[in-house]
């Protein structure tokens, strides 16, 4: 009996462990998806600069015409 219940602690145990690593896994996963798209929001934002300044360039050199 004594060794019934050793058992079942264990296998409670090692399923306890093995949710924690799964979610620990889907967390990361998340966190780096999240990085991705900051990263991709930047440079959106700087394309979106570098053009709005090309049209001002643009925009003057017609003046000046």
């Amino acid at each position: 009996m004594k060794q019934f219940v050793a058992v079942l602690v264990a296998a409670m145990f090692a399923a306890m462990s093995f949710a924690a690593v799964a979610q620990d896994k889907k967390m990361d996963k998340k966190e780096k998806m999240e990085k991705m798209e900051k990263k991709m929001d930047k440079k959106k934002g700087k394309m979106e600069k570098k053009k709005g300044e090309g049209k001002k360039k643009s925009e003057k050199m017609e003046k000046k015409s």
